[in-house]
């Protein structure tokens, strides 16, 4: 039932929840309508050299100018029709991107490259935008509708699945690299959960510590808020020297494959960055229980330890549960430059590319360590809401 059939009650709520979003919806038109002016593909004869510019078809130009602009003006008159038209352009980006990636090829050698041009980014990009706002309304006017924004990921696992961007240069490189992207993907996946496993299990003790003492608390959390001043490169830099001296002068060290280079430093210099929002949520989200219900825990005969355990610690969690996922996506990001002291990981794609000067190696490691970064982002945000929903009920 579109806005103009609804009842006017209706029809007034719902033209008033799409006008709050009206200025995002146009903030997402504006670089689609750009994206259909600019060159959606580079062809080069090989992976470094320069190339041709290619712009859209006409007939993919006049959709796309119809696209950009239906979205934000639908949004008003027919507001579940929205979710549809920002998915199906959001899709609708990388089939076209497969589409002329493959017809630029036609007749090109083996190491001919079709990159992603301009025009690609900006399209995605301000479908995203559009996506993003239609779920926001959506999930406001309720019913099984809000579900119409995520039609974007089965027309996209399609478009994947149906090998239309097998002539992308971002996949033609993992085609020819995919052993050492799986091996290099499980190595960041393992610095990432081993420096996250490490952070929690030094700063819950502290965070429990400092949030019962004031002093150890501005001790603690001022330690930890200089760590994080330090660049990451330069702290990387800085271990070196000690844990080289260190497995020169304990060999079991060095036998454990603790040395200068390699995962050794990586983890110790994640697991240091992980610590602030770990401990500072922590004391944050304990401070914050009630002292009203820590006494009605105290009146009913509860020790020490079980108040915590039963009453502090499941009403904190929630909000220490932020803190573990803001350092498991600072992680993700850190491990990107734990390449250069040899820990491996999606690392070795960026800067593999940055050094020969090619992007598509860059984006072969950069676009799944975003990728990364939203999976785990996700797990974490979806299991505070779990917990928040079960504490609710409780």
């Amino acid at each position: 039932m579109s806005v103009l059939s609804s009842p006017p009650a209706v029809r007034t709520r719902k033209i008033a929840l799409a006008g709050d979003l009206q200025a995002v919806f146009w903030l997402g038109a504006l670089p689609m309508l750009a994206a259909c002016c600019l060159p959606w593909v580079l062809l080069r004869p090989n992976r470094i050299a320069q190339g041709e510019y290619l712009p859209l078809p006409t007939a993919h130009l006049a959709l796309g100018l119809v696209l950009a602009l239906a979205v934000p003006l639908t949004a008003r008159v027919w507001p579940r029709l929205t979710g549809v038209l920002a998915s199906v352009a959001l899709a609708l980006g990388f089939w076209w991107l497969g589409t002329r990636t493959g017809a630029a090829l036609q007749g090109q050698s083996d190491i001919a490259r079709a990159s992603a041009s301009s025009g690609v980014w900006l399209w995605l990009l301000g479908a995203g935008i559009a996506v993003y706002s239609a779920g926001l309304l959506a999930a406001r006017l309720g019913g099984i509708h809000r579900w119409l924004p995520w039609l974007w990921l089965p027309l996209l696992l399609a478009t994947v699945l149906s090998g239309q961007l097998a002539h992308w240069s971002v996949i033609r490189e993992l085609g020819g690299q995919q052993s050492r992207f799986v091996q290099e993907l499980l190595q960041h996946l393992r610095l990432v959960l081993s420096a996250l496993g490490l952070a929690v299990v030094i700063g819950a003790p502290l965070a429990v510590w400092a949030s019962r003492r004031e002093r150890v608390a501005g001790t603690v959390l001022g330690l930890a808020n200089g760590i994080q001043t330090v660049p990451s490169l330069a702290l990387l830099g800085l271990l070196i020297a000690p844990l080289a001296a260190l497995s020169s002068a304990f060999p079991a060290l060095r036998a454990m494959g603790i040395s200068g280079i390699g995962t050794a430093p990586a983890l110790t210099a994640m697991t240091l960055y992980a610590l602030l929002p770990i401990l500072r949520n922590g004391v944050v989200a304990l401070r914050g229980v009630s002292p009203g219900v820590l006494d009605a825990a105290r009146g009913m005969g509860m020790t020490d330890n079980q108040r915590f355990w039963r009453v502090q610690l499941p009403l904190a969690l929630p909000v220490w549960l932020s803190g573990i996922r803001q350092a498991a996506v600072v992680l993700v990001g850190v491990a990107s430059v734990a390449q250069l002291i040899g820990a491996g990981g999606l690392g070795y794609f960026i800067f593999s590319g940055m050094q020969s000067g090619a992007g598509d190696l860059i984006l072969l490691g950069a676009v799944p360590a975003a990728l990364l970064a939203i999976v785990l982002d996700t797990l974490l945000r979806g299991l505070e809401s779990v917990l928040g929903r079960r504490l609710g009920r409780a």
